[in-house]
């Protein structure tokens, strides 16, 4: 029977944290592809922040280092998910806007990236538009974003536990 020390053991952390990015990555082409439920620029870039948490986690349980490297995968990898998290809260804010308050619909993210320079572009999708205001989806009473949102605060939970453990000398 395992222990919880061995439950813990930073390689299946990092391990499960990366599993946990794939499938909610799974389950977002999933719906877009099969469903149909185009994403919206918020969604996009929520959608970088959890591949990039789950790429560091895939690191760090690919190259098992010692205490100090898996606090700096855990960083990188918090900081993906406490990226998403804030894309996230800034969409679900967006939903929850009274309807004489959402911003009109801007162009398409695939124009924006053709036309403005990247920090124009990251300054327009944060802002939101009329789209990304959109109930389209919802699960258990939650919105996408706002899964996404819960899934990143679990991520940069995993994350602070990583940091912040006891590691024995190897």
């Amino acid at each position: 029977m395992p222990t919880l020390n061995t439950l813990l053991a930073p390689r299946l952390v990092t391990l499960a944290g990366f599993l946990i990015c794939a499938g909610a990555m799974a389950a977002a082409l999933y719906i877009q592809h099969v469903d149909g439920l185009e994403p919206c620029p918020l969604c996009i870039f929520q959608r970088v922040g959890v591949t990039v948490a789950g790429l560091f986690f895939l690191l760090a349980f690919a190259h098992n280092p010692g205490a100090l490297g898996q606090r700096i995968y855990a960083a990188l990898a918090g900081a993906g998910a406490i990226g998403g998290a804030i894309v996230a809260g800034r969409h679900v804010w967006l939903q929850h806007l009274p309807p004489d308050e959402i911003p009109d619909c801007g162009p398409g993210l695939d124009y924006m990236l053709d036309v403005f320079p990247m920090q124009d572009v990251i300054g327009l999708v944060l802002h939101g538009s009329g789209e990304c205001a959109e109930l389209s989806w919802q699960f258990l009473g939650l919105s996408m974003p706002a899964w996404v949102l819960v899934l990143c605060v679990g991520l940069t939970a995993m994350v602070l536990f990583q940091l912040f453990r006891p590691y024995r000398a190897q």
